[in-house]
C-alpha cells in the first residue's frame, strides 16, 4: 500500500508500465466533473470507476482484495479512510474471478489510513484493503490497473 498525495504521483511511475497513463489521464482530466460509471482508457487493462459511496462504520465497511487489478483510489470532495491488512494475514475465502475481487467479511483491519481530496492510496494484489469508512457520500476516483 502507498499513501500519498497527487503531487507526488508522478514518483510513482516505474512501478507499473501503466501508471504513467494514469498520471496523463488526471492532468488531462478533472476528475471531480466526470460523469458517476466506466470510463475505459486502455481496454480491460486499464480504466476509472467513478463512485458516489456512502460512507460507512469500520465495523460495517467490508476488506477486499484483487488478484489481477491495482488500485488507485482518489477521494474527490470528502475524506475516505481505508483499512489496510496484508493479504497473507487474511484467512482463505473464496474468490470471485469474475469480478477479480475476494471479500473477507467480519475481518477486522489491522491499520487504518484517511486520505483528504487531493490525496491518494494505491492497493496491490497483496493489499487487503477495506475502502468507504467515513461519514456523508464519498465521491471517488478509482483507477483499476492491469497488476
Amino acid at each position: 500500500m502507498i499513501v500519498d498525495t497527487l503531487d507526488n504521483l508522478e514518483r510513482y511511475i516505474s512501478l507499473n508500465p501503466l501508471f504513467p497513463e494514469v498520471v496523463k489521464f488526471i492532468k488531462e482530466n478533472d476528475l471531480t466533473q466526470l460523469e458517476a460509471g466506466k470510463h475505459p482508457i486502455q481496454g480491460a487493462d486499464l480504466f476509472l470507476n467513478i463512485a458516489e459511496a456512502q460512507g460507512k462504520d469500520e465495523e460495517d465497511a467490508v476488506i477486499e482484495t484483487h488478484r489481477k487489478m491495482i488500485d488507485i483510489q482518489i477521494p474527490l470532495d470528502n475524506e475516505e479512510t481505508y483499512g489496510y491488512t496484508p493479504l497473507k494475514d487474511l484467512p482463505e475465502v473464496e474468490y470471485n474471478e469474475a469480478k477479480d475481487i475476494t471479500k473477507y467479511p467480519g475481518v477486522k483491519a489491522q491499520t487504518l489510513v484517511t486520505c483528504k481530496p487531493g490525496q491518494f492510496a494505491i492497493f496491490w494484489p497483496e493489499d487487503g484493503h477495506q475502502p468507504c469508512i467515513g461519514k456523508g457520500a464519498i465521491h471517488k476516483a478509482i483507477f483499476k490497473i492491469k497488476a
